[in-house]
C-alpha cells in the first residue's frame, strides 16, 4: 500500500481506526487528529434466516467482511498498516454466538439481537409468578437500603433482543453446547467478544463492560455476570468472558491479519459508541439514534435508573475508576420499515422520501404500526397500514411511514421526561434516519426541543475511534474531544406539538389494533 509523503526525516502521521459492525452494514472509518475521515470502507451485512423469526449471521462472513473493510479503508487513506495507533471496535448488542474453548469451533451461528426464537420464553417468564416474587424482593431491598444494586433487578423484564433468553435456549436446543459447557469447554461471547479472540489467535478471551450490561445477565452496578440470573435461566457460569474497561489495551491483531500488530484499544457497544461520538459526557446528556432500530440515551452519570415503562440501565462506559450509567429506551423497525418501504418500490431512493412527506398537507389518516421485528413489550406486535382509501398515493404511506418514528421519538421522550430525574440538557441525534429532515423537524415540534445533528451521522464508529485515540494517547482528553465534534444541522421547533395531537391520537389508537396479533 502507498505511504503518505512525509517530510524528510519526520516519523509517519499516526491515525486511529474505528469499525462499525452495525445490523446491516461493516463500517470502517480512518480518522486524523482532527476526527477527520481520511479512508472509508463498508460492506453489507447479510443476514440468514433459517425460519420465520431466526436470524443469524455466519461468523466466518462477518470476520472476513470485518478485515475486508479495515484493510479498505486504510488503503483508501493512502496509508500504511503501521501508521495506526490504535483499532476501536463498536459492535451490535445482544448478538452472540458459543463455541468450543479448546478447537475454536462455533456450536452455531450467530444469533442475531433481531432474532425472535425466544419469544415464547420471554413472554411465559414476564408473565411467571417467580418474577412477580423477584421484583417484590428486590424493591423492598431498593427501598429499605437506597442501595442501587438493587434496583435493576426490582425493574427486570426480559426481552428477544437481550442475550440471555435465547442463550437460555441454545443449552436447552444445542446439544454440542451443553456438554462442552459441563466440561468447562464452551465460550460465549457477542460479536466484540469473537472478533477479539480471532484478532488475537485464541490468545485474548474479554468483552468490556458496556456491551456485557446490554446482554441482560450481566449486572450494571456490581459489573459482575449475573449468578442469580443464570441459575434462574439454567446458564452455567464457567463461560463468559472476563469484563474490562471500554478504553482499555486488549492485545494487538496477529501481525499475520494486517501484516503488522495493530493495538486493540478500544471495544464498545453500538450505542453507547455513539453516545461518547456525540461527546455526551455529562449527567443530563441525550442522544436519539435512528439507525436500523431507534433508541434515545441519557447520560445519568452514576446513578441507574430504571422504569416499568420500558426504561433499562446500561453501563455506558468505564475507563480507569470512571464508570458513567446510561437509561436505555429502545424502539424496533426505524431503519428497517423505510428499507422495506423502499423494496416494495414505494420509492427508489430514500432521499426522495424527505419530498414526498412534505408533498402532501397530510397522511390522510394513514397509519404506519411497525413491527417486523419484535417489539420489546409485546412480542406479537404486527405491522400494518390502517387508514387506507381510494384516495390514498404512495406520497401519503410515506409520510405514514415516517410520521410513526416521530411519533415513537415522542412517546419515548415523554417517558424518560416523566421517569429519569434528571434534566436534559442537550439532544444530539446521529444513525442514517437523522439525514432525514422531515422526521428531525417533526421530532423537534413533538419534543418541544432543540435537536442537534452532527455533520458525519456515523458517531458508533467516532465513538469507538476516540475510545481507543484515549486509551493509546493518540487524544489526550475528552476535552479535546467535545473541541473536534462539528453540528451539521440544529432543529428548532416550529409548530406547537398540539398540532400533531389529532393525528398522533389516531396513530396510537391504530398501535392498540394491532397488539397481540
Amino acid at each position: 500500500m502507498p505511504c503518505e509523503q512525509q517530510e524528510s526525516g519526520a516519523p509517519p502521521a499516526r491515525y486511529v481506526v474505528g469499525v462499525d459492525v452495525g445490523s446491516t452494514v461493516v463500517k470502517c472509518h480512518v480518522y486524523d487528529r482532527a476526527a477527520a475521515v481520511r479512508g472509508s470502507s463498508c460492506r453489507k451485512v447479510e443476514s440468514i434466516y433459517p425460519r420465520p423469526g431466526w436470524v443469524e449471521l455466519d461468523p466466518e462472513v462477518l470476520w472476513s467482511q470485518f478485515v475486508g473493510v479495515i484493510k479498505e479503508a486504510v488503503q483508501v487513506a493512502g496509508l500504511h498498516m503501521r501508521q495506526i495507533a490504535g483499532l476501536g471496535i463498536s459492535t451490535q448488542r445482544g448478538t452472540f454466538i458459543t463455541w468450543n474453548k479448546r478447537t475454536g469451533k462455533p456450536f452455531h451461528n450467530f444469533i442475531s439481537w433481531q432474532d425472535s426464537r425466544s419469544a415464547e420464553l420471554v413472554n411465559s417468564w414476564n408473565k411467571s409468578l417467580l418474577l412477580k416474587v423477584v421484583h417484590v424482593i428486590f424493591t423492598i431491598l431498593h427501598f429499605l437500603t437506597g442501595n442501587d444494586r438493587y434496583l435493576a433487578p426490582s425493574f427486570l423484564t426480559f426481552s428477544t433482543q437481550q442475550a440471555s433468553m435465547k442463550l437460555s435456549w441454545v443449552f436447552k436446543n444445542i446439544y454440542e453446547a451443553e456438554e462442552a459447557a459441563k466440561k468447562n469447554n464452551c465460550c460465549f461471547g457477542t460479536i466484540d467478544t469473537w472478533l477479539l479472540y480471532r484478532l488475537t489467535k485464541g490468545s485474548v478471551y474479554a468483552t468490556d463492560c458496556s456491551n456485557a450490561s446490554a446482554t441482560g445477565i450481566f449486572e450494571p452496578y456490581t459489573k459482575c455476570w449475573s449468578p442469580t440470573l443464570c441459575s434462574l435461566l439454567s446458564i452455567p457460569t464457567s463461560i463468559y468472558p472476563s469484563v474490562k474497561d471500554t478504553s482499555f489495551n486488549f492485545g494487538s491483531a496477529d501481525s499475520e491479519i494486517f501484516g503488522v500488530p495493530i493495538p486493540i484499544m478500544a471495544m464498545v457497544a453500538d450505542q453507547q459508541s455513539a453516545m461518547f461520538g456525540e461527546c455526551c459526557f455529562h449527567p443530563g446528556d441525550a442522544k436519539l439514534t435512528m439507525g436500523t432500530g431507534g433508541f434515545w440515551n441519557v447520560n445519568t452519570g452514576e446513578r441507574l435508573f430504571a422504569s416499568w415503562r420500558g426504561l433499562y440501565p446500561l453501563i455506558g462506559w468505564k475507563i480507569g475508576e470512571e464508570v458513567v450509567y446510561l437509561t436505555e429506551g429502545c424502539m424496533s423497525d426505524v431503519g428497517t420499515a423505510i428499507k422495506w418501504a423502499q423494496d416494495i418500490n414505494l420509492f427508489t431512493n430514500v432521499d426522495e422520501t424527505e419530498k414526498m412527506a412534505r408533498s402532501v398537507v397530510d397522511s390522510q389518516g394513514v397509519c404506519f404500526v411497525p413491527g417486523f421485528q419484535v417489539s420489546v413489550n409485546d412480542p406479537y406486535l404486527c405491522a400494518s397500514f390502517m387508514g387506507l382509501k381510494p384516495s390514498t398515493t404512495r406520497n401519503h404511506l410515506v409520510r405514514a411511514i415516517l410520521e410513526s418514528v416521530a411519533f415513537r421519538n415522542k412517546q419515548l421522550y415523554d417517558i424518560i421526561v416523566k421517569d429519569v430525574r434528571i434534566p436534559l440538557q442537550n439532544i444530539r441525534a446521529d444513525g442514517g434516519v437523522s439525514n432525514n429532515s422531515f422526521v428531525m423537524q417533526m421530532t423537534s415540534d413533538l419534543i418541544n426541543k432543540k435537536i442537534e445533528k452532527p455533520a458525519n451521522a456515523d458517531m458508533s464508529s467516532l465513538g469507538a475511534a476516540f475510545l481507543a485515540g484515549l486509551a493509546s494517547g493518540f487524544w489526550s482528553d475528552k476535552e479535546q474531544l467535545k473541541k473536534l465534534r462539528r453540528i451539521e444541522a440544529v432543529f428548532e421547533p416550529q409548530k406547537d406539538s398540539e398540532e400533531y395531537k389529532p393525528a398522533m391520537d389516531t396513530w396510537l389508537q391504530a398501535m392498540k389494533r394491532s397488539l397481540r396479533w
